[in-house]
């Protein structure tokens, strides 16, 4: 290597406060190597593999779609039953996933924190790359239950990427803010299981959210998931399905204020990580 080539690092005080945001990128290397090594991981030592991103949706939607359908009668409108079922757990598959390895991801790299600089923020939004295999394989499901049923999307299925885009901010919010409290507090490690569980509960994950009373839709979008799960429903189900506009603009500002405020308070005590991991 001659000289001209060498590549010199200089260290500076206060350079990681000043350049954070260009070492994002210039540490994309190591974004890339993490979120592999987490897709490796994920299904090493299993016998079906990424199979497992198939059978756990097509199970919750049999279940879910005997329950609510064929036990509780709830209505569809002009969508197969497994078609409305599957659109929401699609969308609640990426943002519960994403949020359980955003929550975790720091504790899980701990040697590799107190080892090197590099921009930890890199660390979860890698972890949210699994979540993104997931939700892309469990995908053929869906293709699979509109061939079955003979069921065309409209123009409408092109906004898609928009509502991935919201779930993935709606976890990334969330999971910064439990990941980095995490660290200080491991309780809240056990906390996120149960977050998950009580979150499909009061999430329009079995069915519409027509089923909910005119007057308490607006409340009800105070779950930003349920404007992610409707925006899904919006793109992928007939033209007669509509969007709760004022829900969904309450649900994407929760959202947008999710992200920021989980983004400030990460950037806010990363400097501490070092010291509490």
């Amino acid at each position: 290597m001659t000289h001209s080539q060498k590549t010199q690092l200089t260290i500076e005080a206060g350079r990681a406060e000043r350049q954070y945001w260009q070492d994002l990128w210039r540490y994309r290397e190591l974004f890339y190597f993490l979120a592999w090594r987490d897709i490796l991981v994920r299904y090493k030592q299993t016998i079906i593999g990424m199979a497992w991103a198939l059978i756990r949706p097509l199970v919750t939607m049999i279940v879910l779609t005997v329950v609510f359908s064929s036990l509780a009668k709830l209505p569809s409108g002009n969508s197969p039953y497994p078609i409305l079922v599957f659109s929401g757990i699609l969308p609640w598959q990426l943002f519960s996933n994403s949020l359980a390895m955003c929550s975790g991801s720091l504790v899980g790299n701990s040697n590799l924190i107190s080892k090197v600089y590099f921009p930890r923020l890199i660390i979860p939004i890698s972890a949210i790359a699994v979540s993104l295999v997931d939700f892309m394989i469990s995908g053929i499901i869906l293709l699979g239950l509109m061939a079955w049923y003979n069921y065309v999307p409209t123009w409408r299925i092109l906004t898609l990427p928009l509502f991935i885009l919201i779930a993935l901010a709606t976890s990334m919010g969330a999971g910064l803010w439990l990941a980095s409290l995490n660290v200080k507090y491991r309780d809240f490690q056990q906390l996120v299981p149960f977050i998950v569980q009580f979150g499909l509960y009061i999430s329009p994950v079995g069915f519409s959210s027509n089923v909910v009373p005119e007057q308490w839709k607006l409340i009800y979008s105070l779950n930003p998931i349920v404007g992610v799960i409707n925006g899904f429903r919006w793109a992928i189900l007939s033209e007669e399905t509509q969007l709760y506009i004022p829900g969904f603009l309450l649900s994407l500002g929760l959202v947008a204020f999710l992200l920021a405020t989980g983004v400030w308070h990460f950037r806010k005590v990363e400097r501490k990580f070092v010291d509490l991991i």
